[in-house]
């Protein structure tokens, strides 16, 4: 993948070295490791420049990232692709239920990642894949990708320091109480696997989520939630301790009358863009399944 991306150096900026000014743009040491043995990958004012030059007031600094290699073990795969928005830096897609994220031993070519490998593969571009929300295999909704090294490092602070916000809607049956509030509870791996998750205060790593219901129907209530943290199997684990468990959740609440997959889906992502810093927000609507169980007409959520 070639980005060129492009700055002109503000007064409060004048006087730093390359380096110091590409950290302070969120940069990452490997990312500027990497940059290095790129060739030409940094100029300003269309020379070649070295990390520990030094920059000026109106300088046009601009960083060429060349990405010629494709991740190695993911086949490119002819599958569908629901993308809500795509640029230079980053592609947000809306994942249906049943796709996992990436290649594993028993989904080896029918993953988002095998999907993305094909389209890029079938505009002849290289591919590495850096997926920043993972979400489950049966988890439906929007997962945001890096196009690049930068903006995949970038991408991956801001979700680990929560300036991306996710929203989850979901579905429990009953009428969930109290309405809203926050599950805070840590969460430690169960002792015998390496997939379930429980409910830990010795061992746990610390792990909240904020919910309120959205509404009610059917006997079921759908509910938001909001991540603080992103531990694994966080949402899923959290509604059964608050004594409301996702229906359909083959692993913790095998209650399959409704739904064959747990009913969740990652409803709203928003971040400030990793290069240019504007605000960007994305929605996309609760799939089909999850609609049924409350009865939710085609014109809500």
């Amino acid at each position: 993948m070639d980005r060129t991306i492009e700055y002109v150096i503000a007064p409060t900026d004048d006087g730093l070295r390359v380096e110091q000014y590409l950290r302070r743009k969120g940069y990452s040491g490997q990312n500027l490791t990497v940059l290095k043995r790129m060739p030409q990958s940094i100029l300003v004012n269309n020379e070649h420049y070295y990390m520990r030059q030094i920059l000026k007031s109106g300088d046009h600094l601009q960083v060429r990232i060349q990405e010629n290699q494709s991740s190695a073990k993911i086949p490119p795969v002819c599958l569908p692709l629901d993308i809500i928005y795509e640029d230079e830096d980053l592609i947000v897609i809306n994942k249906p239920a049943g796709m996992p994220i990436h290649p594993s031993m028993n989904h080896y070519t029918n993953s988002m990642a095998n999907a993305l490998a094909w389209y890029y593969q079938q505009q002849g571009k290289p591919f590495i894949f850096r997926c920043c929300n993972r979400l489950d295999r049966d988890t439906s909704g929007l997962t945001v990708v890096a196009k690049h090294l930068v903006s995949g490092n970038i991408l991956s602070a801001m979700t680990h320091d929560k300036t991306i916000r996710r929203e989850y809607l979901a579905i429990v049956r009953g009428h969930i109480r109290p309405e809203s509030g926050t599950i805070d509870a840590p969460l430690a791996r169960k002792s015998g696997t390496i997939i379930e998750r429980i409910v830990d205060p010795k061992q746990g790593e610390r792990a909240v989520t904020h919910y309120s219901l959205v509404r009610e129907g059917n006997g079921h209530s759908l509910v938001s939630l909001v991540l603080e943290t992103g531990r694994t199997h966080q949402i899923r684990i959290h509604l059964k301790y608050l004594g409301y468990p996702l229906v359909g959740d083959y692993l913790y609440n095998p209650d399959m009358e409704y739904i064959h997959r747990q009913a969740l889906h990652s409803y709203r992502l928003s971040f400030p863009h990793p290069i240019t810093g504007e605000p960007m927000e994305f929605t996309t609507p609760l799939p089909e399944d999850m609609r049924s169980i409350i009865g939710l007409g085609t014109g809500n959520f």
